[in-house]
């Protein structure tokens, strides 16, 4: 009950909790840069992060186009500026809500996938097996994650982005009278390539984050089922607010000029 005692308390379990997170992201990312790699593993983990995850990215991108256009267009006939509607909603799409909603749709569903995989791994000491068999598991299990993660994120956000622009596109045209062609023109002049530049550079950051938490909670799970239920939930709440804060960080430096 004693309040400095619990104030101290719980300063001290955030910096146990901060070194080892460091020294977890230092190993991972050592043993991601070094070689052997096992291309094997690293193509199936693609596979299970990216392309299992397209519906849900498009689904989610699609909408939110659409819902944007719609806002945009409600918003802008307040002030006779309905024609902007195509920009706005490209630029919002490429430059944030492509790369955030992708790595929010894919930290829900391959953050915590990780995180449950490795924790059952960890609880049934098959993690402790790789050891006795000379194997790495830094190696074998977290680095391919990270790996596709980094890789495959970038190429989902592209998709997310084409397919949210396309959501904006048809409900402009469909249900708010756009002219396709005007659409399309006013989309192609309003994007530039630092635009979709920054929308990548997010994306890989992103999936790091995300294969990371996963990786880092599954392999520290303890406690049997109620364990690796816990690492799963800590990972996807952690990969979700380190992306939102990451996000504005990114933001702030690309665009600070």
């Amino acid at each position: 009950m004693n309040p400095f005692a619990l104030i101290g308390r719980t300063s001290m379990d955030m910096a146990r909790e901060v070194g080892r997170i460091t020294l977890f992201l230092k190993d991972a990312v050592l043993h991601g840069l070094l070689p052997p790699y096992y291309p094997r593993l690293i193509l199936a983990q693609m596979m299970r992060i990216g392309y299992n995850s397209l519906p849900v990215v498009g689904l989610t991108a699609f909408f939110t186009g659409g819902v944007l256009a719609l806002q945009i267009y409600i918003g802008g006939s307040r002030f006779n500026a309905e024609s902007v509607v195509a920009q706005i909603v490209a630029i919002g799409i490429v430059r944030e809500l492509g790369p955030v909603l992708a790595g929010l749709m894919v930290a829900g569903r391959v953050s915590a996938a990780i995180a449950a995989e490795m924790g059952t791994m960890r609880v049934t000491e098959q993690i402790d097996a790789l050891v006795t068999l000379s194997t790495d598991p830094f190696k074998y299990l977290v680095s391919p994650r990270i790996i596709a993660a980094v890789l495959t994120l970038p190429l989902l956000v592209m998709i997310a982005d084409t397919i949210g622009i396309l959501g904006g596109f048809v409900v402009g045209t469909k249900s708010l009278g756009f002219n396709a062609g005007g659409y399309i023109n006013n989309t192609v002049d309003i994007i530039q390539t630092g635009d979709v530049t920054s929308g990548l550079i997010k994306s890989a950051v992103f999936g790091f984050i995300i294969a990371f938490m996963g990786c880092f909670h599954g392999y520290n799970s303890r406690g049997g089922a109620q364990g690796v239920g816990r690492a799963t939930t800590n990972a996807v709440v952690g990969a979700s607010i380190l992306i939102l804060a990451a996000n504005y960080l990114l933001t702030s430096l690309i665009f600070s000029s």
